[in-house]
Formats: C-alpha cells, structure tokens, sequence
C-alpha cells in the first residue's frame, strides 16, 4: 500500500505542468490615427513553474492583428515577450481584438487582449 502511494506521488510530481504568467492582459492603445501605420504592444510571458514552456501557437481574432512569439522554449524563471503589432489602416472606431496563446502549460490556453480607438484619416 505505502509503495503505491509514493508511486502514485511520484507519478504526480513529475506529470506536474509549468504556468505561464502574462502582463500586461490588456494592453490599450488609446487614441491612433487611421494613417499612422501599425503600433505594438509588447506582454511580458514568464514561466512561474519548474519545467519549460513551449508555446505552440498564438492566434489573434482578426487578419488586422498579428502577434509575434518566442520559437525557444521559455525555461523556468525566464522572461520572454510577446509582441502584437496592430494595422488600424481601413478600420476606424473602436477595436478590441483577442490574441490566443496555446502552450504545454498548465494554463495552456491563455487570452490576451488589445483595445484602442481609431480616429478616421482626413478626406
């Protein structure tokens, strides 16, 4: 009974997955001009856990939207960035557009966000 209890304790630490800490969660732009060209923003990722995170995928909700990820794995204690630029050309008004990171973390699939207003380019 004992043997299966450190076996069973054992199996769990060593299935135990990292967690990946992300900050900002919202990043708001504000107030950008239809003409000024894409703008960046920049979350912090950091790997809180003990074994290291490799991020499989981020995705955002729109084709206006494009996040840029680390390739190598994040190991523990390391912070990395992840960078979304946004292109407001053709898209006045408001937006608030999602980016999906997807990893081998315990929280794998994680949500951040970016929001701002377009203010429309002069006729």
């Amino acid at each position: 009974m004992l043997a299966s209890v450190v076996m069973t304790a054992a199996l769990t630490v060593s299935a135990a997955k990292p967690t990946l800490d992300i900050e900002p969660k919202v990043h708001n732009f504000g107030v950008i001009n239809e003409n000024g060209g894409s703008v960046t923003a920049e979350f912090t990722l950091t790997n809180t856990g003990d074994k290291p995170i490799i991020i499989k995928d981020a995705k955002a909700s729109c084709g206006c939207t494009r996040p840029s990820y680390p390739k190598a794995p994040i190991r523990p204690g390391e912070t990395t960035t992840l960078k979304v630029a946004y292109s407001p050309a053709g898209r006045p008004g408001e937006f608030d557009k999602t980016i999906t990171i997807r990893s081998n973390a315990k929280n794998s699939k994680v949500t951040v966000r970016i929001t701002g207003t377009v203010i429309p380019e002069e006729p």
